[in-house]
């Protein structure tokens, strides 16, 4: 069990049925009344944001997430099998859930897979990868400025914006986390 007053960013517990994790809180101590903290919540199944109220004294039980390390293995249509690199368990998942991992995970790569009482809920791909380009305008010759950009496309199929520069069949380095282009691969 976990205090309201106790909450820090990250922490995951449940509450009206569901498993919410702290994204934002602030311990409010006012000049009349009793104290309260504020909190800001995310919904870790649907992805929802709710700000809600708590008494420093009310008590929640601790939601316990596990993380698993996962290989992307291969897709047949709309389900997309996961294996575990521990136990080699194999896990399929309809393409909604994992619609965002697909722009930069392809077949035989690590991703991070998020269980809640051995139900899989989330998958995230690692924070960079290195993908090929496959579809882009013809790069400029000695333009090397990153201030203007173009669009390409990579080998999963995700588009970004990146330099003139860039041409196909450059690797290039990619934020997953905003989708951003970060450097060419030499």
């Amino acid at each position: 069990m976990i205090f309201a007053g106790d909450f820090r960013k990250g922490t995951t517990f449940e509450y009206d049925g569901a498993v919410f994790s702290v994204v934002d809180f602030q311990h409010v101590k006012p000049g009349k009344g009793s104290p309260f903290v504020r909190t800001k919540l995310k919904n870790v199944m649907t992805g929802q944001v709710r700000e809600v109220v708590f008494n420093p004294s009310d008590k929640f039980p601790v939601a316990v997430i596990e993380k698993k390390e996962m290989t992307y293995l291969y897709n047949d249509g709309e389900i997309y099998y996961f294996m575990d690199v521990e136990t080699y368990d194999q896990i399929p998942l309809n393409k909604e859930s994992v619609e965002d991992v697909l722009n930069f995970v392809k077949e035989n790569e690590n991703c991070t897979m998020y269980f809640y009482k051995g139900n899989p809920f989330a998958v995230y791909a690692p924070n960079f990868v290195e993908l090929e380009i496959v579809d882009c305008e013809p790069g400029i010759q000695g333009d090397t400025s990153k201030s203007t950009t173009k669009p390409a496309k990579v080998e999963t199929g995700y588009v970004l914006q990146v330099p003139l520069f860039i041409n196909i069949g450059d690797k290039i380095r990619i934020d997953t986390r905003d989708g951003s282009y970060m450097e060419r691969i030499k």
